[in-house]
């Protein structure tokens, strides 16, 4: 009888203990180690965000929601706006910026839109497995967005990145919904850079804002160095996609805001922390006010501690985002992050492949006239990192010009 009592007494202490750390777990408690971002850094994510938030406006000369400040862009730098009724539901609203002050080219894509049946489309356009890519997982709906979206910009961002000497940055941005779209757009681009005027993979840039999950852990490593997630303290369940990114901790407005920057593999993604303030960090509006405040006390405290030369400090914070990135890398390996290699049974013989009919042929024949015209077609380009199996499903096919990690 003591026995059971004493049991009964260890297994409510236990359950108790559990449900007291469930209920008392932060966000912070993850990224208390990660490093202190620095104003650099960080410098880009309040502008991006406005640029995002005027995807909003219908007349940029007479915002009618505009944030503290403005939006702070010359409206004739705009390149194109498109609506919902432009897109017919492929993609979400998107605005082009030419930034010539900050030397880039932006493209920003707007976040869910609750009343839109076609976002609710895109997004529940997925189910588990259903889309590889690249030697991972894609979320199939957004990976259809990216591609419909490069169908339509991909001149547009070429000529102006060639128009503009070959030396801007193009940036791909999003919040919610259209920052997973933002990210398989970078993903695209970058492995076919030649389409886009042969542009070097380090002026390829996105900013995922309250990042969509839209890709698997081994493709966030893979490409953590071209997408930088930026998640508002404690909207932490939509981080799982994007690993490299920057965290603005709010601290509930009694302290001012923190900036912290990592490349996490694992731990914050096993968690799950409850938070009353979910809502109000994933939206938009709130993370520019609170990254804006950030950076301001980030030039504030930093131009009072200067202890050595810029030039030095920038060098030595490079090194160390390349070591971080190196060691994502090696933690994937280590985790056995699972890559969608396709097994040898599953490759078609040629001998049992049946004979393309006339028909075929003639199709073959429009697609590749088509595709010579001069304008790529991204469905084909994207096509090349599958090959089809005897059911005519798309699997996987290695890109051989995508950097590896050495073992």
């Amino acid at each position: 009888m003591s026995f059971s009592c004493g049991l009964e007494c260890v297994v409510i202490i236990g359950c108790t203990r559990w449900a007291w750390k469930r209920c008392t777990y932060v966000g912070s408690d993850d990224s208390a180690t990660w490093a202190l971002a620095t104003p650099d850094e960080f410098e880009s994510v309040p502008r991006i965000c406005r640029l995002i938030l005027a995807g909003y406006e219908s007349d940029l000369r007479n915002p009618q929601f505009p944030p503290s400040g403005g939006y702070r862009l010359n409206p004739d730098w705009v390149v194109k706006r498109v609506t919902y009724e432009q897109t017919s539901g492929h993609a979400p609203p998107y605005l082009i910026y030419c930034d010539h002050d900050h030397n880039q080219i932006v493209l920003c894509i707007r976040g869910l839109n609750l009343i839109k049946e076609s976002d609710y489309k895109t997004l529940l356009d997925n189910r588990l497995g259903m889309q590889m890519f690249d030697g991972g997982y894609v979320h199939h709906g957004l990976l259809k967005s990216a591609i419909w979206l490069l169908n339509e910009e991909s001149e547009t961002l070429k000529s102006l990145w060639v128009e503009n000497g070959s030396r801007y940055e193009m940036v791909f941005a999003g919040h919610s919904l259209g920052s997973g779209v933002a990210a398989l757009l970078a993903v695209i681009v970058v492995n076919h850079r030649d389409r886009l005027g042969g542009i070097p993979r380090d002026k390829v840039r996105c900013y995922a804002v309250a990042p969509a999950r839209c890709m698997s852990l081994n493709l966030a490593v893979k490409y953590a160095d071209v997408i930088h997630s930026i998640v508002l303290q404690l909207a932490v369940l939509v981080i799982f996609g994007l690993l490299e990114g920057y965290l603005c901790t709010r601290r509930c407005g009694r302290f001012p805001p923190e900036v912290r920057t990592a490349i996490p593999v694992d731990g914050r993604f096993e968690h799950i922390v409850l938070s009353c303030n979910a809502t109000s960090d994933h939206g938009i509006v709130w993370i520019e006010r609170e990254s804006e405040k950030a950076l301001q006390r980030m030039k504030e405290s930093s131009s009072e501690t200067v202890t050595a030369a810029p030039r030095v400090q920038k060098i030595e914070r490079l090194q160390t985002i390349e070591k971080e990135h190196k060691d994502a890398l090696e933690r994937a390996v280590s985790l056995n992050v699972p890559h969608a290699v396709t097994n040898p049974e599953e490759v078609p013989s040629q001998e049992n492949e049946p004979e393309p009919s006339e028909s075929q042929n003639e199709d073959d024949s429009k697609t590749k006239s088509q595709s010579n015209s001069g304008r790529t077609n991204w469905d084909e380009v994207v096509e090349k990192l599958f090959k089809k199996d005897e059911s005519g499903e798309l699997l996987l096919m290695r890109d051989t010009n995508a950097p590896q990690l050495q073992q």
